[in-house]
């Protein structure tokens, strides 16, 4: 079906005959004829309608043809419609000049011949035709392409922003950026490339053959063979290898990459980044010297603890658990000092004062102390701990500690090189030198002389021991502060209490460490308790701490990383007092429970009957929280 639109022919005269006879001739092209019989009115149809072909009479009586066309070539719109001028008197040549310069197409005589007419008036308006289907296809077009170009714009766009996210992301992840092609061999990198390898984009032409010279040259023949079948195979890469840049340092650096194929699908481009991981590589390097620092410490204090447990000799068990216990204690005490500065050393006089606090009571402190402040090695710091604790026991038993009149005097100073300590005892029993070598005069001797390539003199005087260590500060460590000043005393711990536990209360025991759990269990058998457990684990703790029935309980802090705080706000809000025992500094507790009173692992059987005391002589009361860090292993 045709929907070409008809094209609007405009008849111009003033003589209606003429324009019938116009009419009836071009009636059969099928076309929209309109008539106008002045030229006043042939301009209202122009400016009505889109006209394809005018046929003017050339004299007519207002405006004559001439003069008509030139108005209408003078409006833009019109300058290029044809227009035909037919005229049965105007026919010399100067007249038909006149018309073409006024704008005609074509000059028609009268009489007019219908065919010739009919053919004129045709092709005319077929090129009409044809200008209106051009000027619409050059306007969908124009219409398409600016589409296009808006699209265009769009992704371009997108992709700029879509490269300023990749270039953000690459930069604030410290990585650089590559493009290598297998077939041409050119090599691409980014400012951020040229960093990572340390070289200079002004200056450094970037080649496969100058990049995989920057390879350390024990991965370079690696690298380049798994970046090669990456390439070909069409496989990921990724790697991790060492640079050596210009400067001569040495990165560790970790490159993955994607491969794109060809127009026949073949992988030969491979698009990467790269980022430099020697920080990460020497953090991996330090955990594992920690690990094995951590096996090596772990082993000898085991060797310590089993050297101390063979040599400790005891008339009777309980003495003995109380010698083993002392210097175990001591031992860990010095680790402790020793974890809080990251085994970089112990103080100390904050050693002295730790270990002497036990035997300080009352207003009147029993042990005086004074000196510079000294930074201990690791190694010096445990040697001088174990001596300290077994003066301060020998003087608790035999010496000026084991009665209420007796001190104990600590002095230490540092001259020549040297750095001497006195133990002077006063207001004791008449010291007496004793009939054979004990663990004790062995373990000072041994650590100071031996360990320390110090040397060591004791006195038994009629007024008490006095001993002296002199240490050479090389293997002491580090004097802070030369002029020595008073060192105020610890405070006094408070005196265990003078009754025993009421037997038959029943304690809660959770720990996840079967050997602690089972010797902790015995610890309160022994004291004449009645154990519900041991348990280790939180669902196990929690439905015990739920069934009830419980006077007190004794909670591991951390169960295989699960943190035991569950259990322990549940029997807060049922009023059951407990004991915390862990591993962990006082720091690394719960805030809820900070400031509460701490005892230091391992713990003394003492200790935890002191604690089990204060818990059930209050359960009547408030529930009471005492916290005792550390694990019991020293009450095997």
């Amino acid at each position: 079906m045709d929907v070409t639109p008809k094209a609007n022919i405009l008849l111009v005269d003033d003589q209606p005959a003429k324009l019938l006879s116009y009419e009836v001739i071009l009636s059969e092209l099928g076309e929209n004829l309109i008539k106008a019989g002045s030229a006043r009115e042939a301009l209202e149809h122009l400016l009505r309608h889109d006209i394809a072909v005018i046929l003017v009479d050339v004299c007519m009586p207002d405006l004559d043809g001439f003069q008509l066309a030139e108005m209408i070539r003078s409006h833009p719109r019109f300058e290029k419609t044809a227009m035909i001028f037919i005229s049965a008197v105007m026919m010399s040549d100067v007249d038909r000049l006149r018309g073409y310069e006024a704008g005609a197409v074509d000059y028609v005589p009268v009489p007019v011949v219908p065919e010739v007419l009919r053919a004129k008036v045709r092709i005319f308006v077929e090129l009409h035709r044809k200008t209106r289907q051009l000027e619409q296809l050059n306007a969908e077009l124009e219409r398409r392409v600016a589409e296009r170009t808006a699209d265009l714009e769009h992704t371009a766009a997108r992709l700029q922003q879509s490269e300023r996210r990749r270039s953000l992301a690459l930069a604030a992840g410290g990585m650089g950026s590559w493009d290598w092609n297998a077939d041409t061999d050119e090599l691409m990198w980014d400012d951020a490339q040229h960093r990572i390898f340390g070289t200079d984009p002004a200056r450094f032409a970037v080649t496969a053959a100058s990049a995989w010279a920057l390879f350390h040259p024990e991965d370079r023949e690696a690298q380049i063979r798994a970046i090669r079948q990456a390439a070909t195979t069409g496989q990921r890469y990724g790697e991790e290898f060492r640079i050596i840049r210009p400067d001569g340092a040495i990165r560790w650096c970790f490159a993955a990459a994607a491969p794109t194929g060809d127009a026949n699908g073949r992988p030969r481009r491979l698009s990467g980044v790269t980022l430099d991981i020697t920080e990460r590589k020497d953090a991996e390097a330090r955990q594992m010297m920690l690990a094995r620092e951590v096996d090596h410490r772990a082993k000898n204090a085991l060797a310590v603890v089993q050297s101390v447990l063979r040599l400790t000799r005891a008339p009777s068990v309980p003495e003995f658990v109380e010698a083993v216990e002392g210097r175990i204690g001591a031992i860990a005490w010095v680790h402790t000092l020793l974890s809080n500065s990251r085994w970089q050393g112990a103080e100390l006089v904050r050693l002295v004062r730790e270990e002497m606090a036990p035997y300080q009571s009352g207003d009147m402190p029993r042990v005086v102390f004074d000196g510079p402040d000294v930074m201990l090695l690791p190694a010096t710091a445990q040697s001088l701990a174990l001596s300290i604790h077994e003066l301060a026991t020998n003087a608790a038993k035999y010496g000026s500690l084991s009665v209420p009149t007796g001190s104990v005097r600590l002095t230490w100073h540092s001259r020549a090189d040297v750095l001497t300590l006195t133990w002077r005892e006063t207001g004791g029993p008449s010291a007496t030198l004793p009939r054979s070598r004990g663990f004790g005069i062995r373990a000072i001797t041994e650590s100071v002389e031996r360990q320390l390539s110090g040397r060591v003199e004791m006195n038994w005087l009629p007024t008490g021991l006095v001993c002296t260590f002199s240490i050479p500060m090389s293997e002491v460590g580090k004097l802070v502060a030369d002029d020595a000043a008073p060192v105020a005393p610890p405070a006094p711990e408070p005196a265990a209490p003078a009754h025993h536990l009421p037997p038959g209360r029943r304690v809660l025991v959770v720990d996840d460490e079967a050997m602690v759990a089972m010797m902790m269990e015995q610890a309160l058998l022994d004291l004449g308790m009645t154990v519900a457990g041991p348990v280790g684990t939180l669902p196990q703790a929690l439905v015990l701490a739920k069934a009830g029935g419980i006077d007190c309980a004794i909670l591991d802090v951390n169960l295989q990383g699960t943190p035991i705080y569950p259990v322990a706000d549940l029997l807060t809000d049922a009023g059951v007092p407990f004991i915390f025992l862990t591993g962990y500094d006082k720091v690394t507790m719960d805030g809820r429970y900070h400031g509460v009173p701490v005892l230091q692992k391992p713990v003394r059987l003492s200790d935890l009957e002191r604690a089990l005391l204060t818990l059930i002589g209050t359960a009547a009361s408030p529930p009471v929280r005492v916290f005792a860090t550390g694990q019991v292993a020293s009450l095997a």
